[in-house]
């Protein structure tokens, strides 16, 4: 299969504050900004691409990450040293925790924007055999 996601925009109060929390948070390239978008650069190429717009026009978008065991450590170490708030769960009923699904790990948190993040290190469903 050739189709490949190239980059998608993610609408934000401050472009910079959110390409910055989500790079530094997961050791992520934040490129220069080309017109109104502030990329974040992850695997294969695949471009977060920032815009500021006005905060009521923000609509709560949800964004998974698949990384490394090693990735998520360096990921939640950060989320608990800077008092993150973040949940096992996606509907936030699990406060201070992460969960296990699929013999991972995973958790949950909001972006300064209030997008809805969520680290996991194995897919849903488990690897391909």
């Amino acid at each position: 299969m050739s189709v490949q996601l190239n980059h998608t925009i993610v609408h934000a109060r401050d472009a910079q504050e959110s390409a910055d929390f989500l790079g530094e948070l997961l050791g992520l390239e934040v490129g220069a900004q080309w017109g109104p978008f502030i990329p974040v650069v992850l695997a294969g190429g695949v471009t977060l691409d920032y815009a500021s717009i006005p905060e009521d026009k923000i609509v709560m978008q949800h964004y998974a990450f698949l990384i490394s065991e090693a990735e998520f450590d360096a990921a939640y170490e950060k989320i608990t040293s800077r008092s993150i708030r973040h949940w096992a769960d996606p509907h936030q009923q699990q406060p201070d925790e992460i969960n296990h699904n699929d013999g991972g790990r995973g958790v949950y948190f909001l972006d300064p924007a209030g997008h809805a993040m969520e680290l996991i290190t194995v897919p849903y469903g488990g690897f391909p055999a």
